[in-house]
């Protein structure tokens, strides 16, 4: 809409400038001003054309020309009120002299927070004959915002904003914040004499650190980096590069690595996500595999949709546009998904809000499909543009940037607790490391995490080579199942539960993997039989696979399959149980392309417990299948 807007107003001042072959005005001395307004305007130079017309006004104040000419001016020059003022006053003077007068003006006090007095304009507009379709729809569609606006006012949400302080924030302006999942680090953009670049600050015992130079290898002293989406893990930074030499077109989206406390050399994400057109704002979902970003190329809804696009094993895939429930013949921008992958947060001037740009959020529903946004509701959205809106994994939280409450100077980042009606779905984050079991130093390892209750894994990822850690965003309420390998060693196999778990703090996990010898044993947490029975369950699969990948990588080995019981029950009947089951994973293995001369199944019964059966939780623990090196 901005944009529409604005293109009509240069087509107004150029072309309208000579359309008038009588005034309404018979001063010389205010016509001569009026002209010089023209030729000035012609030029684009803008101040020099508001001081004419105010000489042209000075001497006929009636002179209804010069005060359209000079409103539209002062609409250009974001000088709202005073714009204001000046329609208004070509109102009083002439009231039909130009029907066009009621539909800026009611654009100009919606834009004044001035709703009811916008509506009877707008209304007024409406009632002339022989308006385009396209100004139709247009005054329609702010009278649809002022209704909105007018209930929403009367209905306000809470909202608290917080200055994160001079830490982070300075006399500059410091905008589009985002966080790790555990609110550990923050970057953001500092734009310095008009160069943006990226900025970081840590946070330590609660408290953010001064901000940092992000890093040289993505920083440019010549081009504008901004728009930026870290990943859970904090390993990988999307970002916009602007008519940088490697692009595609005017504004590309990029990729960065984390290389220990640094970070690598960024590369463009090429087709099919960029095209020589204009891709920007990129939002990386929980699990890294769908990126969701804004673009103006063929096949939108108009103006600048939000598009997604996944990896797939031939790369990013050809993208989406996310359909008419997000999309309108407008302007949508600033996605952020949030770590439960299915709540959405993004800015539009094509839905109904309070005037310019405001937030909106969409769940994704159980057809896959994404709902009709709802307004965050007021006075978060204010009469002016509000964007770039993130919100922690806790989903309490959001972070923001604004210049209109009384920070440090220009744009200044905040923060706010949410409503309880817009926040996103509940989720958790899970911090590990992997070490190695004998010299407990870290280990880089391949990590799975599956959600059992759908057999689909949720996260794939390796350990930092530094430290060995990983971390990752999951729904609460739910049971995982995880898997770690790495050459060399057997693989680690266990299942976990978020059910219960208090999703505002983080579910610790370590994990020792031992060297391939001979005598270790790998417990198979995640194969699972119904009560005395020894049919493997199809939720089983995954984790037989990845001893079949374990097998199949490493050709010498020779395994002891074992099965184990508790002590509840008759002796014989749980040797007998435990034998069966270690023969039915035996079988999959066979039927799976193992050598059976690389296997052995025995059943153990009660006798090889690892925890007392004192509890219910402990003789869990003793029903178990697991695997021995036998040989290699």
């Amino acid at each position: 809409m901005r944009i529409v807007l604005l293109s009509f107003l240069l087509i107004f001042v150029s072309v309208c400038t000579y359309a008038q072959a009588q005034y309404s005005t018979t001063d010389r001395e205010a016509i001569k001003h009026y002209a010089l307004a023209n030729e000035a305007l012609d030029e684009r130079e803008y101040d020099v054309a508001s001081s004419e017309l105010l000489k042209a006004i000075e001497k006929d104040p009636k002179f209804v020309e010069a005060h359209l000419q000079l409103a539209d001016v002062l609409h250009v020059l974001k000088q709202n009120k005073l714009s204001i003022e000046e329609y208004r006053k070509v109102i009083a003077i002439s009231p039909d002299f130009s029907r066009a007068v009621y539909l800026k003006l009611g654009e100009a006090e919606i834009r004044n927070a001035e709703y009811v007095i916008a509506q009877q304009h707008l209304q007024k507009y409406l009632t002339y004959p022989n308006i385009q379709d396209k100004d139709i729809y247009l005054a329609k569609k702010l009278l649809r915002d002022c209704d909105f606006s007018i209930e929403a006012i009367q209905h306000p949400v809470s909202f608290k904003p917080i200055n994160v302080g001079p830490e982070i924030n300075t006399g500059d302006d410091e905008y589009l914040p985002v966080a790790t999942a555990d609110e550990s680090e923050l970057i953001f953009t500092r734009k310095i004499n008009n160069n943006e670049d990226f900025y970081k600050s840590v946070k330590l015992n609660g408290k953010w650190q001064t901000a940092t130079y992000l890093s040289n290898n993505i920083n440019t002293p010549n081009y504008n980096e901004g728009a930026q989406s870290i990943s859970a893990d904090g390993k990988y930074l999307f970002f916009t590069g602007c008519n940088r030499p490697d692009g595609l077109g005017r504004c590309d989206i990029y990729i960065a690595k984390k290389q220990g406390d640094g970070w690598g050399k960024p590369y463009d994400l090429n087709p099919p996500v960029n095209t020589s057109g204009w891709e920007s704002q990129p939002s990386i979902s929980a699990d890294g595999r769908t990126l969701y970003f804004v673009s103006n190329r063929k096949g939108g809804y108009g103006g600048y949709d939000i598009w997604k696009s996944t990896v797939t094993d031939k790369g990013w895939s050809e993208p989406e546009n996310l359909g008419p429930n997000i999309n309108t013949s407008s302007d949508e921008q600033s996605p952020y998904i949030h770590a439960d992958d299915s709540t959405l947060y993004f800015c539009s001037n094509g839905w109904p809000g309070l005037g310019g740009m405001d937030l909106f959020v969409s769940h994704l529903g159980k057809n896959g499909q994404w709902q009709k946004p709802q307004n965050l509701g007021y006075p978060i959205n204010s009469s002016g543009d509000e964007n770039g809106l993130t919100v922690t994994a806790s989903g309490q939280y959001a972070f923001f940037a604004s210049n209109n409450l009384n920070g440090f100077g220009g744009y200044d980042i905040y923060y706010f607790e949410l409503p309880e009606n817009i926040r996103p779905h509940v989720v958790t984050y899970v911090k590990g490391v992997v070490i190695d079991a004998v010299t407990k130093q870290p280990l880089e390892a391949s990590v799975e995490i599956i959600d059992l209750e759908k057999n689909k894994s949720v996260y794939q990822d390796n350990s930092s080579p530094e430290y060995g850690d990983f971390l990752v965003t999951l729904a609460a309420g739910k049971n995982y199942g995880l898997n770690v390998s790495k050459d060399g060693y057997l693989f680690y196999s266990a299942n976990f539960s978020l059910l219960g778990h208090e999703a505002r703090e983080p579910y610790l996990l370590t994990v020792e993997l031992s060297p391939i010898e001979v005598g270790n044993k790998v417990v198979l947490n995640n194969i699972f039989f119904d009560t005395n029975k020894f049919d493997l369950k199809p939720d089983s699969k995954a984790e037989l696979q990845k001893l079949i990948d374990f097998l199949t990588l490493n050709p010498s080995v020779h395994i002891e399959i074992s099965g184990h019981t508790d002590n509840v029950g008759n002796d014989l009947a749980n040797k007998v149980l435990s034998e069966n089951r270690s023969k039915s994973v035996y079988q999959y293995l066979i039927t799976n392309g193992i050598n059976a001369a690389r296997l052995v199944y025995k059943g153990y019964g009660e006798t090889q417990p690892i925890m007392p059966n004192t509890s219910d939780e402990n003789r869990a623990k003793n029903r178990r299948t697991e695997f021995k090196i036998i040989s290699k």
